[in-house]
């Protein structure tokens, strides 16, 4: 019988693999998430077969409830609010796992020190994964500011935190199991993923949403020592590090070290110096008849998605301009930068859903290049990644960060509600480059009137 189960395990870890495999590409993404999720379900099954010790009725009920919730966010939730739904998803992974170790910590009588230590590991990341989530939910969501919230010595508090969490644990297993050690230790694990979310601006949340689901493995494959469950120990690390590679990506993406990005507090010094979000610029507003008339002389067209996109839920208006223009003959292309949204993902997965050929999807290196010769840059509420002073502005808090050449462009026209700045709280200097255009509006309202437009001319 445990051969059985560890045999259930692998067939699942190579599902597993195999799902992780196929979504690092839109086209083959549906069935890397089949793979994955019949993979979990063969590891599910394996456990409540071959160990009988199981309460068939709670899982039943679990199952149930879950269930509700799970299918209740997946109709619910707007494509807008999906990564406000990853960060609580990677928030109640940790939690689960912290309160797994938990119970086999009150359950247990004598715990050898390996299994105390896989404990206080699991507690410890799960605990502050769930509480960094949520304050990572709240910058997201809009009741908790977007913007860094720093005070006099957070730094040296976090540290002090941290070497009191590594005493307290010691402490833990050197008692055999004393309580009220181990409440401290949940205690300082929740302040401390706080302590450290708060001073991490909505700029830097995708990098921390990935960062947060690599936690969550990390807590899951801990938990699985606890248990002794080899699913969960594959499964949590396979997550684990997924999330670190995707974290790595995202850092590179923005050109900062991890270390930057979790200590760094982006936007912090532009907001407190007054310089660059104080910038004026002279723009030119024009109206979506006279982009139109600039769209009809164009054979080159390069979309440039951003947030303000999924705000207006515009992918569909988008999709239906482009293939206006693609059916008099024109070229349109889709310049995908890896931090644009507020996850890893984002723009992909909207433009997905408006069925826009994975061909057209280009990310920041294939798509660089293509500006040289583009005749128009349809720019649709993204910011900070467009922005020229990542360039050459030292001062700025995004310079050294790749950024998509629409500058480059023969026309840029930019698409905004309002010209207030992104979430990394500067102004945009292409704004008032003599190549820029203006068209203000919801981006969905803007493209149906431009699609209007395009057809009477």
């Amino acid at each position: 019988m445990i051969d059985l189960s560890s045999l259930s395990y692998v067939l699942a870890a190579v599902l597993f693999i195999l799902g992780i495999k196929k979504l690092s590409h839109p086209k083959t993404a549906r069935d890397g998430n089949f793979l994955s999720a019949f993979g979990m379900l063969i590891a599910i099954v394996a456990t409540l077969i071959f160990y009988s010790e199981i309460n068939y009725n709670y899982i039943i009920i679990g199952m149930i409830i879950g269930s509700i919730i799970g299918a209740t966010f997946a109709i619910k939730v707007e494509m807008t609010q999906m990564p406000q739904m990853v960060a609580i998803f990677n928030g109640f992974g940790g939690g689960a796992s912290a309160l797994i170790a938990s119970a086999e910590f009150l359950s247990s009588g004598d715990i050898t020190t390996f299994t105390m230590s896989s404990i206080i590991i699991s507690v410890f990341v799960g605990t502050l994964t769930l509480t960094g989530s949520f304050i990572a939910f709240g910058k997201l969501q809009g009741f908790i500011s977007g913007q860094p919230i720093v005070f006099p010595g957070q730094q040296p508090l976090n540290a002090l935190l941290a070497i009191g969490l590594v005493f307290v644990g010691f402490l833990v297993i050197q008692t055999s199991g004393q309580l009220n050690y181990f409440y401290m230790v949940i205690a300082i694990s929740a302040i401390l993923g706080i302590t450290l979310t708060v001073p991490i601006g909505g700029a830097d949340m995708p990098v921390v949403i990935s960062l947060l689901n690599s936690y969550s493995g990390i807590a899951a494959s801990a938990t699985g020592f606890v248990l002794m469950n080899n699913g969960l120990i594959i499964s949590g690390a396979l997550v684990g590090a997924s999330g670190i590679i995707l974290t790595n990506i995202m850092c590179k993406g923005m050109n900062r070290s991890l270390a930057n990005v979790i200590f760094g507090a982006l936007g912090l010094e532009q907001e407190s110096s007054g310089e660059g979000s104080g910038k004026q610029v002279s723009i030119k507003s024009y109206s979506t008849e006279e982009a139109a008339m600039i769209f009809d002389a164009a054979e080159k067209v390069i979309v440039v998605p951003g947030y303000g996109l999924a705000v207006a839920q515009a992918q569909h208006a988008v999709r239906e301009v482009a293939e206006f223009l693609e059916d008099k003959g024109k070229k349109v292309l889709y310049a995908i930068h890896p931090v644009a949204g507020r996850m890893p993902g984002h723009m992909n997965v909207l433009l997905a859903e408006a069925n826009i050929p994975y061909e057209q999807l280009k990310d920041l290196d294939e798509i660089n290049s293509e500006f040289e010769d583009c005749d128009v840059a349809l720019v649709l509420g993204a910011n900070d990644v467009v922005n020229p002073s990542a360039r050459h502005d030292k001062s700025s808090p995004i310079f050294g960060m790749p950024i998509l050449d629409v500058d480059k462009s023969r026309t840029v026209i930019i698409n905004k509600r309002t010209m207030n700045t992104g979430f990394a709280g500067i102004q945009n200097e292409l704004f008032g480059f003599d190549n820029s255009i203006m068209v203000f509006g919801d981006a969905k309202d803007m493209l149906q009137q431009l699609l209007k437009d395009l057809k009477d001319l």
